[in-house]
């Protein structure tokens, strides 16, 4: 009875096309290409072939053809505090090599100490698995932006903290052997600083989400800009409002913010749309505004006012600037959304 009931079964499916049969219809659709410029069949596909079958409703395996990206609300803020931070450490080093005054080296160290220590925390809680973090450890590839930068925010920490500690143990104890140890992890503290400031954007330039693929060259300038106006703002209020090394560079960052504002803003391309349109677009630009013209304005102003009137206003430059850090990397990755969702809308269209 099984053996029957299998014959009946074989003989009711349909027999997958022989060989000769595949060549045979392979020839008609390259004759129907080669003379219409088109195929309106569908050729012979083989029962359960590898091949997906692409649709507009379900893309490729029931996937969408451009994927956007997971994150959660941690790793802007792990943008800002990582950009911030490794600004701060290379600062810290400079004004101990130049010798600053002491409380602003303290203060700068600080600032690098603490975002080096929530960076990876923010990184843990956005991947939700401790392991996860240290299995992205166990490879190191110098082509992968995301290897490159786990390994630069481990080797961020811990002489970020050290130099933190040496530098608070000096004003107590003075000594040869701490400054050396002072000097020896800020030194390294900066170095990896510096790929703190710049690697987030070079992440996501080398992504397929057009928006970031097509700002590749310009992005880690553009964060290491922010960074750099958002560690001199969170050491300039905490009360080094008067330091003209510190004016200065946030006068830089500004100055270069508004012009990556005016090029973004200028640029024809449609992939930039997510930057100028919607909700992605208003958070960016005004992201731009609060680190660009708004604190350039401010902190030449200042230059102008009296002594007391010149750190109110350090201060409201100095807050806009950290605000519209924040706003600015939580405005490239919404983009990033809105330019992977209209890449598909864009995709389906074409089939």
């Amino acid at each position: 009875m099984k053996d029957s009931a299998l014959r009946e079964q074989l003989r009711s499916e349909p027999a997958e096309p022989s060989l000769p049969q595949r060549v045979h219809r392979l020839e008609e659709i390259r004759r129907e290409a080669a003379h219409t410029g088109r195929v309106e069949g569908v050729g012979v596909r083989l029962a359960g072939a590898p091949i997906p079958v692409a649709s507009v409703e379900t893309g490729y395996y029931g996937l969408p053809l451009l994927k956007e990206p997971q994150w959660s609300w941690e790793i802007p803020v792990y943008f800002f505090v990582g950009g911030a931070a490794g600004a701060a450490a290379v600062i810290a080093e400079f004004a101990q090599m130049s010798g600053a005054q002491t409380e602003l080296v303290r203060d700068a160290r600080t600032v690098a100490a603490v975002g080096a220590l929530l960076s990876p925390a923010l990184l843990v809680s956005d991947l939700g698995v401790p392991s996860r973090f240290l299995n992205m450890l166990r490879v190191f590839k110098v082509q992968s932006p995301m290897s490159v930068g786990v390994y630069i925010v481990s080797a961020f920490g811990p002489p970020s903290v050290l130099a933190m500690i040496a530098n608070r143990l000096r004003g107590r104890m003075p000594g040869m052997m701490l400054k050396m140890i002072e000097s020896s992890a800020g030194l390294f503290s900066a170095l990896c600083g510096l790929g703190m400031a710049t690697y987030t954007g070079v992440l996501i330039g080398a992504t397929a989400i057009p928006v970031w693929n097509k700002n590749i060259d310009s992005l880690p300038i553009h964060f290491a800009l922010s960074g750099l106006a958002a560690g001199t703002a969170a050491i300039q209020l905490m009360g080094h409002e008067e330091s003209r090394a510190l004016n200065l560079l946030g006068l830089v960052a500004s100055a270069g913010e508004s012009l990556i504002g005016v090029k973004l803003e200028k640029a024809p391309s449609p992939a930039n749309a997510p930057l100028k349109k919607g909700t992605s677009g208003l958070i960016t630009r005004a992201g731009g505004l609060l680190t660009g013209p708004l604190p350039l304005a401010l902190r030449i102003a200042a230059a102008f006012a009296g002594e007391r009137r010149s750190k109110q206003i350090i201060r409201m430059a100095a807050a806009s600037s950290l605000a519209g850090s924040l706003l600015t990397r939580v405005g490239w990755v919404r983009a990033g959304h809105r330019s992977a969702q209209q890449s598909n809308t864009a995709a389906s269209r074409e089939f």
